[in-house]
């Protein structure tokens, strides 16, 4: 019997690349959402996770649809800060994740893994970041109303997973979300190289990012653990290390940075995951 993992947002950008990622790596796949996918590869149920009770419920059983679920995958929020007012930000998004939360823990889910951001990082790095390449060892820098929730979210699971030994929950902070038809403004990014310093001109395929949710699921141990999930590569045709001697030619570089390299080091996520991004930009472009 193939393990069933319900996928919160499973209609949204990265949610939809999670969902074909998981079904062809053999998952029994549930999306909850708001709105169906119009990729239609997993059972949808629609549900509003601001409910605490519509969350119970769809982590539990749906009538005859399905009886239990093994696994969760939460991507359900308000995606970027500026969608809505900042109040409407902070009640969906906190709500939500602590509904999810909770509502895993009635149902006996002990293997979760919960999209952060990159932006718990400092962006848009108006302040710089205290060093190059950026990663999770120094502390949360929330710049805005969505990076707030962002940053409780991983203080809330930390003390979950404290309140229970046997909870594995993995926060994965994923930088902007691409698809390839995403990839045709890319080569403008040098005209203006400061359009894109706001992340340290980072990008995630959704299709790695999808790679790293499933291997989040598959982590060993237990407890919270947070990784920077980002491509190998920057948005830029300039190298890397000219950006840093423009932009930031004061800060601590703290190993060297060679060809096109990200800024958002995903050392961590290779090292602990096994996390291997093997789509780029370039490869689009080189077709």
């Amino acid at each position: 019997m193939a393990n069933r993992v319900a996928v919160t947002g499973g209609s949204g950008k990265l949610g939809r690349a999670v969902v074909r990622d998981l079904v062809e790596h053999g998952w029994e796949v549930v999306n909850l959402d708001r709105i169906p996918s119009p990729d239609s590869l997993a059972p949808f149920t629609k549900v509003d996770l601001t409910d605490y009770g519509q969350a119970v419920e769809v982590l539990t059983r749906i009538d005859d649809r399905y009886d239990r679920v093994d696994a969760l995958v939460h991507l359900a929020a308000i995606p970027a800060p500026g969608q809505y007012a900042n109040a409407e930000t902070f009640r969906n998004n906190m709500l939500t994740t602590f509904n999810v939360f909770q509502a895993a823990r009635l149902a006996g889910i002990k293997n979760v893994v919960w999209a952060s951001s990159e932006t718990v990082l400092g962006l848009p790095f108006e302040t710089p970041p205290p060093y190059l390449p950026v990663d999770e060892e120094y502390a949360a820098r929330p710049e805005s109303t969505y990076s707030l929730v962002k940053h409780l979210e991983e203080t809330m699971v930390a003390e979950l997973c404290r309140w229970d030994p046997e909870l594995k929950a993995t926060g994965l902070r994923f930088s902007n979300v691409m698809y390839p038809e995403d990839y045709d403004v890319f080569p403008g990014f040098n005209d203006d190289p400061k359009l894109r310093k706001w992340n340290l001109w980072s990008y995630i395929d959704a299709r790695d990012g999808a790679q790293a949710v499933r291997l989040g699921l598959g982590r060993e141990g237990t407890g919270e653990e947070v990784f920077v999930i980002a491509s190998p590569d920057t948005v830029m045709t300039t190298p890397t290390m000219d950006l840093v001697k423009e932009y930031y030619p004061d800060l601590d570089l703290r190993r060297p940075v060679e060809g096109h390299e990200t800024l958002l080091s995903i050392e961590k996520a290779r090292r602990v995951l096994g996390y291997d991004p093997v789509h780029s930009w370039r490869d689009y472009h080189q077709r």
